[in-house]
């Protein structure tokens, strides 16, 4: 029985490493082309088997260096023996044994590697071209996986990923492009995860570096923006002159029942005038010689 690392999303695109337990039939299952029973070696390769072991034990300490691998932590070893995958799995990290000439092994980086898609032109929902261009960071999640069902796993990722995002982008109108970024990459995260799990390849995360539009259409949208400020600029100072002229109306009222208090506004008003500018204001009459005069005529018989 071997132990492998798998991981699991927890609802916000950040994966949480789980140790869960996995036989070598079980991986054998998933490898296209590998026999669902463990079978015997024929004659022929039991037979080579003891003859590489005679070779090794012939020329040791020589064979030593040549028997003996050794693999980083970040890397694993997938053994094929006379053509077929070894049991138990990928070896490492750490060292591991081979046998000359019957044994070759590829060493697979489990490392989360990032991929820049270069700007793909799309054509979207509502016939407006636009160049997209995202990142792409995917690592091995099985090892064996990745070397017996996909000849180049990285290979096949990138272009399955610039595929995608032309896919996506061409589904969607340019408004939805521009403001709901974080659910395209979301969408495209799990699509991709879900066709590369049987290449041992794990997709976690998608991010769309940048939408670049047409001159033409950013000039349209620069002057239907400018145009919706100017708009609500003389809204708010339609509102402005409404309210202040509602204010006006109430101070009137208000001095208009008060005597003194339009006195008091007269006296405010010559000495704002007098503090602007250095001039001299001359009077005729008093003003409540005039206060006078409008009552007198109001109380006149008519």
């Amino acid at each position: 029985m071997s132990i492998q690392m798998t991981t699991v999303g927890n609802g916000n695109n950040s994966m949480t490493p789980v140790v869960v337990n996995s036989r070598p039939d079980d991986i054998r299952k998933r490898v296209i082309g590998a026999d669902t029973q463990t079978k015997d070696l024929s004659r022929c390769g039991n037979i080579l088997i003891g003859l590489s072991w005679v070779l090794v034990i012939l020329t040791m300490p020589f064979s030593l260096f040549i028997c003996f691998k050794v693999v980083q932590e970040y890397e694993r070893a997938v053994i094929f023996r006379l053509g077929r995958l070894l049991s138990g799995g990928a070896k490492g990290p750490g060292i591991f044994f081979i046998l000359p000439c019957i044994d070759a092994y590829a060493r697979v980086d489990l490392r989360t590697r990032t991929y820049d898609i270069p700007p793909q032109e799309v054509l979207t929902k509502d016939s407006v071209t636009v160049s997209v261009d995202a990142v792409v960071y995917y690592r091995v999640n099985n090892a064996t996986i990745s070397i017996a069902n996909v000849e180049n796993a990285h290979h096949s990722t990138r272009l399955l990923a610039q595929t995608t995002l032309r896919n996506t982008m061409g589904t969607r109108p340019l408004h939805e492009i521009l403001s709901e970024r974080e659910t395209i990459s979301g969408n495209m995260q799990a699509s991709l995860d879900e066709a590369t799990d049987t290449w041992g390849i794990k997709v976690e995360r998608v991010e769309i570096k940048d939408v670049r539009l047409p001159v033409q259409l950013q000039r349209a949208m620069a002057a239907e923006a400018e145009a919706a400020r100017e708009a609500r600029a003389k809204v708010i100072a339609a509102e402005g002159e409404q309210k202040a002229s509602r204010a006006l109306r109430e101070a009137s009222e208000v001095i208009g029942d008060s005597p003194a208090a339009l006195q008091l506004r007269y006296l405010q008003t010559l000495n704002t005038i007098s503090a602007e500018k250095n001039s001299t204001i001359v009077f005729p009459l008093p003003i409540d010689m005039l206060t006078y005069f409008m009552r007198a005529s109001e109380a006149a018989p008519k």
